[in-house]
């Protein structure tokens, strides 16, 4: 529910700001711009939710004594793994969303349509956040994989949410149609500087 509703008030405020700042043509790019940030989403998600049972098996396994250092450097090993895999994924979507942009776009709006300028803008602007989405998504898979809801429930919450409302707030006043592209990749590096807070409070009590 709490998913569902956040989605539905952030899609509308993005709606809003696009009206505002570039009328019909804006919403219809933005909406290209959220399906090619939607297909590198579900690349972290998937990621995520893939290597979730194994973090909690390894950090179950630390309640009993004996192999108790080994559970803990397989659980320091894993997440270093994932850290990598995600960087790497991080680094080829970035790359081939700048290199494919207008191909990309091209699938939604013909080059003769003021969407498709608006969209191939708005898709360099936003494929920043793709630096980032994917060490969100992860670290708050990783604490609700470490029984550790409140905190997962805080990353989802502010990224989603908090830090994107009050990106999109103040970005588009500044900067205009460009703040509304910005409004993404400034929500997911605010929401990166608290996964990093997060991740670093939290190591040495699970030990990764």
């Amino acid at each position: 529910m709490a998913t569902a509703l956040v989605t539905g008030i952030v899609t509308m405020m993005f709606n809003w700001m696009m009206l505002a700042f570039a009328g019909e043509d804006g919403v219809a790019a933005l909406t290209v711009i959220m399906y090619v940030l939607m297909f590198a989403s579900s690349l972290y998600t998937g990621y995520s939710y893939g290597v979730a049972p194994m973090l909690s098996f390894y950090y179950g396994e630390r309640s009993l004594d004996e192999g108790h250092i080994q559970t803990h450097e397989k659980l320091k090993k894993l997440v270093g793994i994932s850290m990598k895999v995600i960087a790497a994924i991080s680094g080829i979507t970035v790359v081939a969303s700048l290199w494919l942009t207008r191909p990309l776009v091209s699938v939604f709006a013909r080059p003769d349509n003021p969407v498709y300028e608006l969209a191939v803008t708005g898709n360099r602007i936003c494929t920043a956040a793709l630096l980032f989405i994917g060490f969100n998504i992860f670290a708050s898979g990783m604490f609700t994989a470490l029984s550790n809801g409140i905190v997962s429930a805080v990353l989802a919450f502010s990224r989603s949410f908090v830090f994107m409302l009050a990106a999109m707030l103040t970005l588009p006043l500044a900067l205009g149609v460009n703040g509304v592209w910005l409004a993404t990749p400034a929500a997911e590096l605010m929401a990166l500087a608290l996964s990093v807070f997060m991740f670093l409070k939290y190591r040495k009590r699970y030990g990764y």
